[in-house]
């Protein structure tokens, strides 16, 4: 039962080639910086994981983070809500030239596709996008006079998420904004990782308080000294 492993790389360890790949994070805000730096070191090293299709809220900014990841050539799809957020080079550049395809989905659907995938739901009816060219080829149903597009559920391969606070047997908590969409993908994901600010034993975070059952967790490291992503880039910092 005991989930921890010993450092980053054992962490990032058995995601291959081509897998979906979600990632938490709106902004900064939860955004597993050291996970997905560890993930890029293994790129650098070995070549792989490469062909990656990477979910998450935006598309990465600056040079750090999933925009490092799509510099070095790791990514091969960005499914998400804002490709283009405060520093959106990494994908612009990529899109631009025929290197990365994007499926845009609104932000709302985004999640409930990624809670939708976790609770074992194939698919659901919203009225965000009909009319659009984001709802073009998917099924239409009306609904009490109104019209909706059905979406599709979307589940990972693996996820990387960050916690505030995790036990040995990966339950977790967040700190404030960073819950957003990583208790959705720890759900909705085969295999999820999780750097944590610190790990303790069980029994020492209330029950009441846990926002992430450990079911859903199968590797937690602890990074005491994470990194915040707007921080890094005010200093500047080029990953890739």
């Amino acid at each position: 039962m005991d989930k921890t492993v010993p450092d980053l790389a054992a962490a990032v360890a058995g995601i291959e080639d081509g897998v979906v790949l979600m990632v938490g994070g709106f902004g900064g805000s939860g955004a597993p910086i050291e996970l997905i730096h560890a993930l890029i070191d293994r790129f650098k090293a070995t070549g792989s994981p490469k062909n990656l299709t990477v979910v998450n809220n935006n598309a990465g900014n600056g040079r750090i983070g999933i925009a490092a990841m799509i510099d070095a050539g790791m990514v091969a799809k960005m499914v998400c809500s804002f490709p283009r957020s405060a520093d959106p080079r990494a994908f612009t550049e990529k899109y631009l030239a025929g290197e990365i395809a994007l499926e845009l989905v609104p932000q709302g659907t985004l999640a409930e596709r990624i809670r939708a995938g976790g609770a074992g739901i194939p698919a659901f009816y919203t009225p965000a996008s009909f009319g659009t060219d984001v709802a073009k080829g998917k099924p239409v149903a009306e609904f009490d006079g109104k019209s909706y597009v059905q979406e599709r559920w979307l589940k990972a391969d693996a996820a990387l998420i960050k916690a505030e606070l995790a036990d040995t047997m990966g339950n977790l908590t967040y700190r404030k904004a960073a819950r957003n969409f990583s208790p959705l993908m720890a759900a909705a994901a085969k295999l999820t990782i999780v750097q944590a600010t610190k790990i303790v034993p069980p029994g020492e975070i209330d029950p009441e308080q846990v926002i992430t059952p450990g079911i859903f967790v199968n590797r937690v490291v602890e990074v005491a000294d994470a990194k915040q992503e707007e921080a890094l880039m005010r200093d500047g910092v080029v990953y890739a």
